[in-house]
């Protein structure tokens, strides 16, 4: 559950806060011990080394994401102009600085490779973007959003899981930038007043209205993570309201969770004039749990990415027709990563 509005400014952001001058002023005995502990347990060797810097240098990024946030909010008159264009620029800029870093980090501590197919960015300049891609492995959402700011210029706004606002920096920056928090395990409901509010279909809708040509609205029609177990379950719903023909399609698709039709018809309804994207990526799909990273590290992994381009006007009209539509595609996202998926255990941990 999360914690009220006050109880995360009052105390998750402090407490934060002070996590990360701590981590930053004990960083040198906590990497030496770390090296140590990597001498001294058998078959560790640079585990713990690799994930102490991963875990200093983010913590060390957020401590100071807090600090600019906070001369933000000042800068923009204690807040009452955060929506003014300016602003809200800035705080693009700043989202940017954190991903960049982020990115940096994974890159060179965890040896993570990134490598894009598709159209170039030149295809999508100056269109407004809807953006849907498949939920599968640590910190996809991370990547996508980097992608999109650092290497195709876009100013995102992003549907996600309320739950991401336990962390002080995202909570803050992303609700003074146009998001959509929808909570966790009742897609009916959003985060603001799950008793009275107004359901998610509708705030996503609202979010996919009025994009300019440097916009891309992301959405993650899954709605989760990918895992056998969420693939059980989601096929065993559609059948349950009677979907059966969507319940067939699930079931032949393998690496994908069925997507939910309510957020993508929202968005294409209220958007019709932006060109819609399909991102499909492979690479951490089997690092499912604590454990599965743990093991994986050093992870020198390539994650690959594909992005397809439909332009504006060129899909269904029809209500079912873009149902089928989605899961056309999600059955092609399925059979790329089924192409380019890396097995589980391919490669060796050192």
């Amino acid at each position: 559950m999360l914690p009220p509005y006050l109880v995360r400014r009052l105390v998750l952001l402090p407490l934060m806060l002070v996590i990360s001058l701590a981590a930053v002023i004990t960083a040198p005995a906590t990497l030496l011990l770390a090296a140590i502990a990597g001498l001294v347990i058998p078959g560790q060797r640079s585990r713990p080394f690799r994930l102490t810097v991963l875990v200093i240098g983010y913590l060390a990024a957020e401590g100071v994401g807090l600090l600019v946030l906070g001369y933000l909010w000042v800068a923009c008159g204690f807040g009452r102009h955060v929506r003014e264009p300016k602003h809200e620029r800035r705080h693009y800029v700043c989202v940017r600085a954190f991903l960049r870093w982020i990115y940096w980090l994974v890159n060179h501590v965890l040896h993570v490779e990134v490598r894009v197919e598709g159209p170039a960015p030149e295809a999508y300049r100056d269109k407004p973007l809807i953006v849907f891609c498949r939920h599968g492995g640590p910190g996809d959402s991370f990547l996508l959003v980097h992608a999109l700011m650092d290497w195709y210029d876009r100013e995102p706004r992003i549907v996600l899981k309320d739950t991401l606002q336990w962390d002080p920096a995202i909570d803050i920056v992303l609700n003074r930038l146009p998001t959509r928090f929808i909570r966790s395990g009742a897609p009916g409901k959003a985060t603001i007043d799950p008793a009275k509010g107004p359901d998610a279909e509708q705030l996503i809708g609202e979010l996919a209205r009025k994009l300019d040509g440097n916009d891309a609205l992301v959405l993650f029609p899954e709605g989760g993570n990918f895992t056998a177990r969420r693939r059980a379950r989601a096929i065993a719903k559609l059948r349950r309201r009677g979907l059966m023909a969507e319940a067939a399609k699930a079931e032949a698709m393998r690496y994908v969770l069925p997507p939910r039709p309510g957020g993508v018809l929202a968005v294409l309804d209220n958007a019709p004039e932006a060109d819609v994207v399909w991102v499909a990526h492979t690479g951490t799909d089997h690092l499912l749990t604590v454990a599965d990273i743990w093991d994986a590290l050093p992870m020198d992994l390539d994650v690959k990415m594909r992005w397809w381009q439909v332009p504006a006007g060129s899909f269904p009209a029809e209500r079912e027709q873009r149902i089928a539509w989605l899961y056309e595609w999600w059955r092609q996202i399925d059979e790329w990563i089924t192409v380019n998926r890396v097995a589980e255990g391919q490669r060796e941990v050192v």
